[in-house]
């Protein structure tokens, strides 16, 4: 008799995307160009857009699965042990002799933003015959990143066919990204990467352009400590950030994703969409590491109804008039 194919489980989200091994450089300030300076510390930390975000999804009580690309080096393990522990199904598409993708990140201790120096190589590239449809098809929600978007948009295409919702975190205009776009239901966006893709210095009017050319049902772009922005087709959504104290920004727009696709799957309205994403990402930065700061739904809720709230990026006037024009 021949062995019954095993059935593949459907999972609530299906992340097709980056993980990185982070080497964190806390520093009292950002060094001046031809300076010495003495560091605090030098911690590893696991990272990746995609794979922070199912770390804080299974933070939040989802099942999840991830496909990504791994060298055979010391940090895979670190990468592969870290998916066992959290429950997340994996399957890694591993390199011999090849380094897994690393970032070195100088975290500047006095306001804890972070500058990001990164190395990948080019053996590491996600391709769609790494893909098996099945992955795809039995999972709720996909959520991709743009840095191998042939990849992302073949996994997207899959999803398109079965009715599942495509969250896409893209930052970057790698070259096939736009495919990626054409099958895009939530997107959101760098808070720069719209104005260089439209080459519109105006975000508001980058957002909508966007809109109506890839006809996305939300197009959204992070702030930062402001929050973040949705164009919805009919208004605009403005949630503002949350004041923490913040200890290190990495990760915080990965947890952002992270928030949109939970509130997809519970059927949420943009608005608390919005909010419940940009208190989770504020969070996540007082901690070190892309995955230090997940917290729990309930101390998510916390700062959503007892938080401050930061200074707004946009006035109303400001998002009536872009409505208009």
């Amino acid at each position: 008799m021949f062995p019954r194919k095993r059935t593949v489980a459907i999972v609530d989200v299906i992340g097709v995307g980056l993980n990185a091994t982070d080497i964190v450089v806390e520093l009292p300030r950002f060094p001046k160009f031809n300076s010495k300076l003495e560091l605090i510390s030098a911690c590893i930390h696991l990272g990746g857009q995609v794979a922070t975000a199912l770390a804080a999804c299974r933070k939040w009580g989802l099942s999840a699965r991830y496909v990504g690309m791994i060298g055979d080096d010391e940090a895979a393990t670190l990468q592969r042990d870290e998916f066992h522990k959290r429950r997340i199904e994996a399957h890694f598409i591993r390199i011999p002799r090849c380094a897994s993708q690393r970032s070195f990140i100088l975290l500047d201790r006095s306001t804890g933003e972070r500058t990001i120096l990164w190395e990948r190589d080019a053996r590491l590239k996600l391709l769609p015959r790494h893909l098996r449809r099945e992955w795809i098809s039995r999972s709720r929600v996909l959520l991709a990143d743009g840095h191998d978007p042939a990849a992302a948009a073949h996994a997207a295409k899959w999803t398109r066919m079965h009715g599942i919702p495509i969250v896409a975190d893209v930052d970057t205009i790698y070259y096939g990204v736009k495919e990626l776009l054409q099958s895009t239901d939530y997107l959101f966006t760098s808070e720069d990467f719209p104005v260089r893709f439209m080459k519109n210095s105006n975000l508001l009017r980058s957002l909508r352009e966007i809109f109506d050319q890839f006809r996305c049902k939300v197009i959204g772009a992070t702030l930062g400590a402001s929050g973040a922005i949705a164009w919805d087709g009919r208004r605009f959504h403005y949630c503002r950030g949350f004041e923490v104290q913040a200890v290190d920004t990495t990760g915080a727009g990965d947890v952002f994703h992270a928030g949109i696709v939970y509130g997809v799957l519970r059927g949420w309205q943009l608005d608390e969409m919005l909010e419940f994403s940009c208190a989770a990402a504020a969070l996540n930065c007082t901690a070190a590491g892309a995955r230090g700061g997940i917290k729990s739904l309930q101390q998510i809720r916390n700062l959503m109804t007892h938080g401050t709230c930061c200074a707004r990026a946009f006035s109303s006037e400001q998002l009536r008039h872009y409505e208009r024009t």
